[in-house]
């Protein structure tokens, strides 16, 4: 199949990859769009899965404020290179996690950052529901299993359905980010203030 310009372009703009990637892409499945995409999302978690374990003191802060001043967000975003840190790539990544945690109201960045008396007061009240609904013994904890997993995806950072794209988690952002510039890059922390809570 001849893979056209526009072809290019339009798999550029869906992902935000090099044109380079995005014709290769589509060389390698025959012009399907969609197989393209998921192709590069593949590989920026490929990417993303080899630079996870480099430092990233590097970064940006981002802030968003909320119509009317009562909700806004700060949040640190670390990569490894002040290269990177100055490009528009990774502002506007930071600018949109801010703006989905204002919106989204994630407790912690991962499931390690929810505290375990919170965890285990879920899984309380999960096995209690599962009990009163009269479910067998033999699979109430793969139920609690499944229910703490849509716990941690409400609340984790990482685990949320982005707000602007519910198709992609805030992870998939991250794992394209970071095969489109090529390090490692990390939400470090954030803060969320809201008038009156």
């Amino acid at each position: 199949m001849n893979i056209t310009s526009q072809m290019v372009k339009e798999l550029r703009d869906k992902t935000n990859a090099g044109m380079m990637d995005c014709k290769k892409a589509l060389s390698e499945t025959g012009g399907d769009m969609e197989k393209a995409v998921d192709l590069l999302r593949q590989k920026g978690l490929a990417v993303a899965q080899k630079r996870a374990g480099r430092a990233t003191s590097e970064g940006v802060i981002q802030t968003y404020i909320h119509a009317g001043g009562k909700l806004g967000v700060m949040v640190e975003v670390g990569c490894e290179t002040d290269f990177v840190a100055k490009t528009d790539a990774i502002n506007d990544f930071a600018k949109n996690v801010a703006m989905h945690i204002a919106a989204a109201c994630p407790l912690a960045i991962t499931r390690e950052g929810i505290p375990a008396e919170t965890v285990q007061r879920e899984h309380e009240i999960f096995k209690n529901q599962a009990l009163d609904s009269g479910k067998p013994e033999k699979i109430l904890e793969k139920i609690i299993s499944g229910k703490l997993d849509k716990f941690y995806a409400d609340v984790t950072l990482m685990e949320q359905s982005y707000v602007k794209d519910p198709d992609l988690t805030i992870q998939d952002l991250l794992n394209e980010l970071v095969g489109k510039l090529g390090e490692n890059i990390s939400v470090k922390r954030f803060a969320r203030f809201q008038v009156g809570t």
